[in-house]
């Protein structure tokens, strides 16, 4: 999901930077990092994978989600983690349109391939800094991923890459075959990589504490319910697991860039892409995090240069941000439950007294 740089900034980006420079490949522990693919031509790749899914966009383009189908496969079981408290229908409804893009790297995800330059290290290095030891080359091996509102795999493919077992949910299917077709011209991912057209309340329902690492990158300010959403963090993540989470804040310029410029103006994005109501400050989400059982080690502000379409870290959270956060050992939790049963009981007493 795209968060406020799909704006004007984009259009200056195809204006003044030619795309020649605009590479996609790092160097990650020593190795190059490609964000198209691990081995081949990616151009050639790159161009049958447009042709090859054209036959899918004639038949999909345009049709939107269809929420009855959607909503068939909900489990109502009366458990207080159901679906339709944080996915929203009208959301799913704007990114339908766009399921057929996701790998156009001069189209309207453009910012999102680019922001991979710094979201990717940001996790890796944070994990490194975390871990006693990992395999050269593969720095997150054996470390499970869990990709909320993964889209098209732009984020789960390079996570996939440095070693980790990564399952990507997204609650369209479409945005899932994409995701599916373009793993597909990498066999190496094959076995690193599943992708599931689900909500993070399915995963919930289905067992507790399964992954090392969550990461909900431009997601956070498209859900129905933030709270509801984080509870489901803390419930599939393990002890001491790591949460990294890109958005947007919720001030003047974000409002600004994200909703004026971008779709009232110029109409690069889609009018209603963006719900300023649903940005949220990293005082807000902090306060909710640690509210649940987290605890904040990291809040960065990000910055979209439209010049190079490039991101680069800054100090300023006023626009986008990116955080990480740990959820609380099991005897921190045991403390944390123990304190507040003693806070009840010494509020009763107070109330018995008086």
């Amino acid at each position: 999901m795209e968060g406020w740089a799909r704006s004007s900034l984009w259009g200056a980006r195809r204006l003044w930077a030619p795309h020649a420079h605009m590479t996609r490949s790092r160097l990650i522990c020593g190795r190059p990092l490609n964000l198209w693919e691990s081995s081949g031509n990616h151009r050639s790749q790159h161009q049958i994978f447009q042709k090859s899914f054209s036959i899918n966009v004639q038949l999909n383009y345009g049709d939107l989600v269809n929420l009855t189908k959607v909503r068939s496969k909900i489990k109502f079981t009366g458990q207080p983690y159901s679906t339709w408290q944080t996915v929203d229908p009208e959301e799913l409804r704007r990114f339908q349109r766009l399921a057929h893009k996701w790998w156009n790297e001069d189209g309207e995800y453009a910012a999102l391939h680019s922001m991979n330059d710094i979201r990717v290290p940001f996790i890796r290095d944070t994990i490194l800094n975390l871990r006693n030891d990992h395999e050269l080359g593969s720095p997150l091996f054996s470390m499970k991923i869990l990709d909320v509102g993964c889209g098209g795999g732009l984020l789960t493919e390079p996570l996939a890459r440095l070693g980790a077992s990564v399952t990507g949910i997204d609650p369209l299917e479409d945005n899932i075959r994409t995701a599916e077709l373009h793993k597909s011209y990498d066999p190496a991912l094959t076995k690193r990589i599943q992708y599931r057209a689900c909500t993070l309340e399915d995963i919930v329902e289905e067992g507790s504490e399964q992954f090392d690492i969550i990461v909900a990158s431009e997601v956070v300010e498209h859900v129905a319910d933030v709270e509801k959403f984080i509870k489901c963090f803390g419930k599939v993540l393990k002890p001491e697991g790591s949460l990294f989470i890109t958005t947007l804040n919720k001030t003047q310029l974000s409002y600004v860039f994200g909703i004026i410029v971008a779709e009232k103006l110029l109409g690069i994005v889609p009018a209603g892409t963006h719900d300023w109501e649903k940005f949220i400050s990293p005082e807000e989400l902090e306060r909710l995090l640690e509210s649940n059982g987290f605890s904040v080690k990291v809040v960065k502000g990000m910055l979209y240069n439209p010049l190079f379409g490039s991101w680069s870290w800054i100090g300023n959270t006023s626009i986008n941000y990116a955080l990480h956060a740990i959820k609380s050992s099991m005897q921190e939790q045991l403390d944390l439950k123990e304190a507040s049963i003693e806070h009840q009981q010494a509020e009763a007493n107070i109330g018995t007294a008086s």
